[in-house]
């Protein structure tokens, strides 16, 4: 069995602002961010999508 657990990581607003700024102003990739954070690309990819939903910047949901 692997070693990952199934629960996932909750992260505090604080956090989650934190954590885009940096991407959008470092230019680096989601991807690069995440490593440098230690968080999994997809769930700091999925809060920079909606953070750009917030400003009015992504697709509609509905």
């Amino acid at each position: 069995m692997g070693s990952k657990s199934n629960r996932s990581r909750r992260y505090t607003e604080e956090f989650k602002r934190d954590a885009v700024a940096l991407v959008r102003s470092s230019g680096r990739t989601v991807t690069e961010g995440a490593r440098e954070l230690g968080v999994s690309a997809e769930g700091l990819r999925n809060c920079v999508k909606q953070d750009q939903a917030d400003r009015g910047q992504g697709p509609r949901a509905g």
